[in-house]
C-alpha cells in the first residue's frame, strides 16, 4: 500500500506553471533587455551596471540578475534577440524573411537575396556588434562572445555561398572557401554602420552596393 501511495503522490506532483505568470516573466526579460540594448549602445559596456539597466527596465536589481545571471549573458540575450528580430527560438535561417535566399534560383538571386537580409539584420545588430566589439578588449568573456559572432558570420556566409554553389557556377577560379571570406567581408555590421548611420546612406543604396560588390567578387563581372 505505501508504494501504491508514494507512486500516486509522485505521479501527482507536476509542476504547477500558470499562463499568467510566464507571460509577466517574458514581459520582464523583454523590459530588461530592451534597456540593456538601449544603455550599451549609448553608454557602452563597461559603463553600463546591472543597477543602471534594472532602474531602466523599471525592475529591482534581483530581478534582472535572476533572469539572466550577470551582465555578459545578458548581452548575449540581447545579441540573440537583436539578430533574430524577436524571442522566438527559430533559428536565422529558418525565419520567413530568408526564405527568399533559399528560394533563389540563380547565384545572382541567392546573393541579391542575401543582401536584404543582411540590411535587415545589420540595421539591428550594427551598434551592439559595436558594442561587443569596444567590449572584447576588456574581458576574456566578451572577447570569446565577439569570437563566436565572428565564426557565426562565417558561418552563415559559407551556408549562403553553398547554396549559391548549387544554382550555379561561382567566378573562375574561385573556390567555396575563399567566397566564403569574401562574403563574410561584405556581411560586417561595421559597413552598415559606417555607410547609413555615420554617413547617411540609405538602406537602398547599401542593399544595393552590397550585391552589386558581392556579385562583382564571386561571380566576376
Amino acid at each position: 500500500m505505501d508504494d501504491v501511495k508514494d507512486s500516486l503522490g509522485g505521479a501527482a506532483r507536476r509542476p504547477y506553471r500558470s499562463p499568467l505568470r510566464q507571460e509577466n516573466a517574458r514581459q520582464t526579460r523583454q523590459a530588461v533587455i530592451a534597456a540593456a540594448r538601449e544603455l550599451f549602445v549609448t553608454r557602452g559596456y563597461a559603463s553600463t551596471s546591472l543597477n543602471d539597466i534594472a532602474t531602466a527596465a523599471g525592475v529591482a536589481r534581483p530581478t534582472a540578475f535572476a533572469a539572466f545571471g550577470s551582465k555578459p549573458a545578458l548581452l548575449r540575450h540581447v545579441l540573440d534577440q537583436t539578430l533574430a528580430g524577436d524571442d522566438e527560438p527559430v533559428p536565422v535561417a529558418e525565419r520567413p524573411w530568408f526564405r527568399p535566399v533559399w528560394d533563389a534560383a540563380t547565384p545572382a538571386d541567392v546573393l541579391d537575396a542575401y543582401a536584404g537580409v543582411c540590411v535587415l539584420i545589420n540595421g539591428r545588430a550594427a551598434r551592439i556588434f559595436e558594442v561587443v566589439r569596444r567590449a572584447a578588449d576588456q574581458t576574456a568573456e566578451i572577447a570569446e562572445l565577439w569570437e563566436t559572432l565572428q565564426r557565426n558570420r562565417r558561418a552563415g556566409a559559407r551556408m549562403v555561398v553553398d547554396h549559391a554553389f548549387a544554382t550555379g557556377p561561382l567566378a573562375a577560379g574561385l573556390d567555396i572557401d575563399r567566397a566564403t571570406d569574401i562574403l563574410w567581408i561584405y556581411n560586417d555590421p561595421a559597413h552598415y554602420d559606417a555607410l547609413v548611420t555615420h554617413h547617411g546612406w540609405s538602406e537602398h543604396d547599401y542593399r544595393t552596393w552590397l550585391s552589386s560588390q558581392a556579385r562583382h567578387a564571386l561571380l566576376g563581372p
